[in-house]
C-alpha cells in the first residue's frame, strides 16, 4: 500500500524487513545505520517532494532532473554519491494496437535504493513481490533491490513484445485476402505495429547499456549477485534480438503488401487490356463493313452472317488465348 502523499518507504535490517512506510523525515537516520538497507518509492512527485528527498539524500540535481524529464533514454549514470537509471515499463493493448509506456528512474546510493515514477500504470506491487520471493538477496544490498526492479520491467518487456508477435502472425495470417477490407485491415494493423515496434525499440534496446553499466563496477556488486545480473543480461540480449527479429517481420509485410498490390494492379490492367482487346475485333469488323463503298457481300443477307461469323471468331479466339494466359 501507498504511503502519505505519494511516497512509500520499507527498510531491511540485515536482510529482514524491519518496517514499512515510516515516516519520510526517518529516512537519513536509518541510512546512517550500517545494517540497514532502504527503500523510497515516490510516486508522480511535485517539486517540492523531489527537492527534499535531494536535500535528505544529497542526489544530485541533474539526475533529478531527469528523473522527472518525460521521455529520458533508459540510461545509468554514475554520481559522486549515487548511480541513476532510468527504465521504462511496456504494455501493448491488442484492442487499440498502441504501446502504453510508463518511464521508472531510481537512484542507487550506498544503502539505498530510490525509485521515482511518472504514474500509477506501473505497479511497484511486483517488484516488492519479486523482492519478497528473493529476501535472501536482500542482504547483497541496493543491488539485490535493483536487479528486481530490473527484472519485472525486463519481463513486461517480453509480454509486450510476445503480444506484438502474436499481432504480427495475425497480420500475415489474412495477407493474402483478397478481399477489400482485408487489404485494408492489414494496412491499417501494420501501420500501428510499426508504430508500436519503433517505441518498443527505444526502451528495450538501450538495456543491454543499462545492465552493462550496473555489472561494470565489480566492487559494490556482490559474488552472490554475478549469475543474477548475468541471467538479466541474457534476458536482456533475447528481448533485444527479439525485437529486432520483429522489425524484419513487419518490413517484410510492408514489402510484401506493396508486392501484392502491384501484383493486383497488374492483374487489373490485364484484364483490362484483354477485354479492350475482344471489343476491338466488333469494332474494327463492323467499321470496316460500315464503309460508303461497295465490298463484297454489300447490301445482302450472307454479307451480314459473313461478318458476324468473323466477329464470333475472333472474339472467340481471343478470349481462348487470354484465358490460356490466366489474363482473364
Amino acid at each position: 500500500m501507498s504511503g502519505e502523499h505519494g511516497v512509500r518507504t520499507r527498510v531491511w535490517r540485515n536482510g529482514t524487513v524491519e518496517a514499512d512506510n515510516f515516516p519520510f523525515e526517518q529516512i537519513s537516520d536509518y541510512l546512517s545505520e550500517p545494517d540497514c538497507l532502504v527503500w523510497v518509492d515516490v510516486c508522480a512527485p511535485d517539486q517540492a517532494r523531489l527537492s527534499a528527498l535531494a536535500d535528505e539524500l544529497s542526489l544530485d540535481p541533474h539526475a533529478v532532473e531527469d528523473a522527472v524529464e518525460h521521455r529520458e533514454r533508459p540510461k545509468a549514470s554514475r554520481y559522486t554519491t549515487h548511480m541513476f537509471l532510468s527504465a521504462y515499463e511496456i504494455s501493448f493493448d491488442r484492442d487499440d494496437g498502441v504501446l502504453h509506456v510508463c518511464q521508472v528512474a531510481a537512484f542507487v546510493l550506498k544503502r539505498a535504493l530510490v525509485t521515482v515514477r511518472q504514474s500509477e500504470e506501473f505497479d511497484m506491487d511486483q517488484v516488492v513481490a519479486v523482492w519478497d520471493e528473493n529476501a535472501d538477496l536482500i542482504k547483497f544490498g541496493p543491488k539485490a533491490l535493483v536487479h528486481g526492479l530490473l527484472d519485472v520491467l525486463v519481463d513486461g518487456h517480453f509480454a509486450a513484445i510476445e503480444a506484438l508477435d502474436e499481432e504480427i502472425e495475425k497480420v500475415e495470417d489474412i495477407l493474402f485476402e483478397e478481399t477489400r477490407a482485408s487489404i485494408r485491415q492489414v494496412q491499417l494493423r501494420s501501420f500501428a505495429l510499426r508504430k508500436a515496434l519503433v517505441e518498443a525499440r527505444r526502451v528495450i534496446l538501450p538495456m543491454r547499456d543499462v545492465v552493462t553499466t550496473l555489472m561494470r563496477r565489480a566492487d559494490d556488486l556482490h559474488p552472490e549477485l554475478e549469475p543474477y545480473y548475468d541471467d538479466l543480461y541474457d534476458h536482456v540480449l533475447r528481448a533485444a534480438e527479439w525485437t529486432e527479429s520483429l522489425r524484419d517481420m513487419v518490413t517484410s509485410i510492408f514489402e510484401t503488401n506493396l508486392s501484392l498490390a502491384d501484383s493486383r494492379l497488374n492483374t487489373v490492367m490485364k484484364k483490362l487490356t484483354s477485354w479492350a482487346a475482344i471489343i476491338a475485333v466488333p469494332t474494327a469488323v463492323t467499321g470496316f463493313y460500315g464503309q460508303n463503298v461497295p465490298y463484297p457481300g454489300f447490301a445482302k443477307h450472307w454479307g451480314f452472317w459473313v461478318s458476324t461469323i468473323v466477329i464470333i471468331t475472333l472474339a472467340g479466339g481471343l478470349y481462348m488465348i487470354f484465358r490460356r494466359k490466366d489474363w482473364i
